[in-house]
């Protein structure tokens, strides 16, 4: 029972700043300030790293994915990246996505619930989802590029970086999984409650 107290009171301890973290940021979200980046690969690179709601959304990806299927583990870096580029293609052909902004959000919001629920969804079914969450963050990346700047450099940093963290996100989820289920389910919690924050910002 000790050990059961002690234990939720360092998942409270891990989860607690990272919701009062995206409380005070959510402002600062792409739809609040400009947020247009160069071609370069570095500005790719840095872009899913510094914009918290790609960071959260890659993560709650990475670390749901440790427990789903073999299939869709292999598959995940490769739905990564194809619905990264896909999503920046559609932008840069000036192919409008609807409610971008707030599917990015949601993304983050339900990535979180799937990881604090532990659930494990159909390969074609849990593929599906992800493809479309990471096409919305793709259209957000191409719709920032600068005019006349390098697209290929700036997909390529921002390809590389997403599917890092995801990668990240796997391992991580994995060795938590090994120990305790309960880390992965309230880290889920606090991503949705991101997710909840940057809806509501």
């Amino acid at each position: 029972m000790l050990h059961s107290l002690l234990t939720s009171r360092r998942l409270a301890a891990l989860c607690l700043p990272l919701t009062l973290l995206v409380a005070g940021v959510a402002s600062a979200h792409p739809g609040a300030l400009p947020h247009t980046h160069g071609g370069s690969f570095l500005a790719g690179l840095m872009h899913p790293l510094t914009g918290l709601d790609h960071l959260l959304a890659m993560l709650a990806i990475g670390l749901w994915s440790c427990r789903q299927s073999d299939v869709l583990r292999r598959v995940m870096p490769l739905l990564i990246a194809f619905g990264m580029v896909a999503g920046a293609g559609l932008a840069w052909f000036g192919v409008p996505l609807m409610g971008v902004e707030f599917g990015i959000a949601s993304s983050v919001l339900l990535a979180g619930v799937l990881l604090a629920t532990l659930a494990k969804l159909p390969t074609a079914v849990g593929g599906g989802f992800v493809f479309a969450f990471i096409l919305l963050h793709g259209h957000a990346h191409g719709s920032e590029l600068a005019p006349g700047a390098s697209a290929a450099l700036y997909a390529i940093g921002f390809v590389l970086a997403s599917v890092g963290i995801t990668l990240v996100g796997r391992y991580v989820g994995g060795w938590l999984a090994r120990r305790d289920n309960r880390w992965l389910r309230g880290i889920g919690v606090a991503i949705a409650a991101a997710g909840g924050a940057l809806l509501m910002g």
